[in-house]
């Protein structure tokens, strides 16, 4: 397929999709495309990475599509969900792994829900939730595995480094050190009970490199060892998050695994006693995935020009969620044969919105452009992550889009593709 980049680097379509996507028409459009071996070889990579001490979760909010499960299945040690409906969807998708049930305002229904299924681990997120937690799987008979997120502080540095922080400063998620050791350890009897404390949480904060969540790690791991040694516990277990960076700027990089994973390795020669988690999402799907879609009119106001495309942010939240322009490449359409001019522009900005009538629809702004005209198509990178399922689909009630899983086995992609939903 010939394509025709914009300056905004991209990240260009693999040989599947690119022949996929030449199978679809414009009333096929808009589409999500996910090419689902490139998924499995980007985990095997990931997993080889990591030292067999660590064990890898994935962190199913960033996709849970169920093709993207059963994908990442042979190559993870689990799944984090983070809510009732994940639970049950994740259950479902992929019957066999442990689950690691995180987040805030846990509901009682759902703290019932994952007892009767046996999580293998709960992410207990504050005092509150642990005497909850704790009556309920009295009431059910069970022990619950629990991990206590500590919400440690971080230095400025860290913070300013990263794309989103969740913790290292005041937060909504975890628990301050002083609440875990006044509070909660009371609360955990070491001779048994209905909780089981297998160790410490934590996620501070997204979108850093691997020297930074390195330093992160580090941290997390030597506070734990402190606290099981001040109060004479036997933890085993550090999960130190996710958040690896995706630079949207740059989507022909990669978070660096090979350091990352020698990095955990050194942390974890020093601390043989604990078993290590981490929990990726976005660093691990985001790459499969690409938002097709095609330009259904192109103006200029005030000297600037608009291309307007099917769908828009209700399909994919990411550009205005995080406020970056999306990475794209534009495929240019068969020869017009309409009986007026094509509209088009040649070797100058243009900023590409959707169809909602709101001036936030906006995926990329003032990117220069070889030449866009009406009835290419372009192709959006980096969108197998926090993509479809972060979006607030029914504004306007404009129609979903069509969802393709290739490479999944011997059926032909287009007799495999997802139903829009």
């Amino acid at each position: 397929m010939t394509t025709r980049p914009a300056t905004l680097t991209t990240s260009p379509l693999t040989p599947r999709v690119a022949a996929f996507a030449d199978t679809l028409t414009g009333d096929d459009l808009p589409a999500y495309v996910y090419d689902l071996p490139a998924l499995a070889e980007h985990a095997r990579a990931v997993r080889a990475a990591l030292p067999p001490a660590v064990e890898l979760y994935y962190a199913a909010k960033a996709n849970p599509a169920p093709e993207i499960l059963r994908t990442l299945a042979p190559h993870v040690t689990g799944y984090e969900v983070a809510s009732g409906g994940e639970l049950t969807h994740v259950r479902e998708a992929v019957p066999g792994p442990p689950l690691a049930f995180g987040g805030p305002g846990k509901t009682e229904a759902e703290l019932r829900r994952a007892l009767k299924l046996g999580v293998a681990r709960f992410h207990v997120e504050s005092e509150y939730e642990l005497r909850h937690l704790a009556a309920l799987a009295e009431e059910a008979g069970r022990t619950a595995d629990v991990l206590l997120r500590v919400n440690l502080p971080l230095a400025d540095e860290a913070l300013g480094a990263a794309a989103l922080a969740m913790g290292g400063r005041p937060s909504s998620f975890g628990l301050d050190p002083d609440l875990i050791t006044e509070r909660c350890l009371p609360l955990l009897a070491p001779g048994g009970g209905p909780l089981r404390l297998r160790g410490v949480h934590a996620h501070l904060a997204s979108g850093l490199d691997a020297p930074a969540l390195l330093a992160v790690a580090t941290r997390v791991t030597d506070w734990t060892r402190h606290l099981a040694t001040r109060h004479g516990l036997r933890l085993t277990e550090v999960n130190v998050g996710g958040g690896m960076g995706v630079d949207y700027s740059r989507p022909g990089t990669r978070f660096d695994w090979a350091a990352y994973g020698t990095g955990m390795a050194d942390i974890a020669r020093r601390n043989p006693d604990l078993t290590l988690r981490i929990e990726p999402g976005r660093a691990l799907t985001v790459y499969c995935g690409w938002y097709l879609t095609e330009v259904l009119d192109l103006k200029h106001s005030g000297g600037e020009a608009f291309a307007v495309l099917r769908g828009g942010t209700h399909h994919l939240r990411t550009p205005a969620a995080k406020g970056h322009d999306h990475p794209f490449t534009v495929l240019p359409a068969a020869p017009w044969t309409r009986p007026w001019p094509r509209p088009g522009v040649r070797d100058e900005p243009v900023t590409l919105v959707g169809q909602l009538c709101t001036p936030k629809d906006v995926l990329a702004r003032r990117v220069p452009v070889e030449e866009l005209r009406v009835g290419d198509r372009v192709a959006f990178a980096l969108a197998g992550a926090y993509a479809w399922n972060i979006s607030h689909h029914d504004f306007l009630m404009h129609p979903p889009p069509g969802f393709h899983y290739l490479g999944g086995g011997s059926t032909p992609p287009q007799e495999r593709s997802a139903p829009r939903r």
